[in-house]
């Protein structure tokens, strides 16, 4: 069996320590979370957790067993081979001397992003979409000199017509 990426759409109640939880039948069962992210619902009571994990299938089973056994956790999906729509945001600080300016603007126009900060030695870049577009453009602005990187971990809901959670 193959280890594959998994994102793990998780409905909690929005609640102090149910975060910590969740991190820590991870940590106690040597099971990693590549990404997360949470954040309120439309529902103020709900919130959304979006993780991205690793495993093969009888692991995922068993997190996923682990996790709804956790009182606060009111719905748990895995997305995975699902139609879902998928994004991140990352902020990309680099080096920006002039003779490499009219690239970087290029690579960052390409991309889509958006400049946010100018310095004078430097560029700060926003760009979203799914976790492969992040790295590509992560790996094209390597070679100018990426100073910093803050990546907010993937985000994901179903599309229209599938299941929701």
């Amino acid at each position: 069996m193959t280890e594959k990426k998994h994102i793990l759409s998780i409905l909690v109640d929005n609640e102090p320590g149910v975060l910590s939880r969740i991190a820590g039948l991870f940590s106690g069962r040597g099971y990693n979370i590549e990404s997360l992210c949470v954040a309120e619902t439309n529902d103020a009571k709900i919130s959304r957790l979006t993780m991205v994990t690793a495993g093969d299938s009888v692991i995922l089973e068993q997190i996923k067993k682990q996790l709804n056994k956790l009182i606060n956790v009111i719905k748990v999906a895995d997305l995975t081979g699902q139609d879902y729509v998928e994004r991140e945001l990352v902020l990309i600080k680099i080096n920006a001397k002039a003779e490499h300016r009219a690239e970087i603007l290029r690579i960052n126009e390409i991309f889509r992003g958006r400049i946010v900060d100018v310095g004078l030695e430097h560029y700060m870049i926003s760009v979203t979409g799914d976790s492969d577009k992040i790295n590509a453009i992560i790996n094209l602005l390597k070679p100018y000199g990426i100073k910093e990187i803050a990546r907010t971990g993937s985000i994901a809901l179903y599309r229209e017509n599938q299941t929701k959670v």
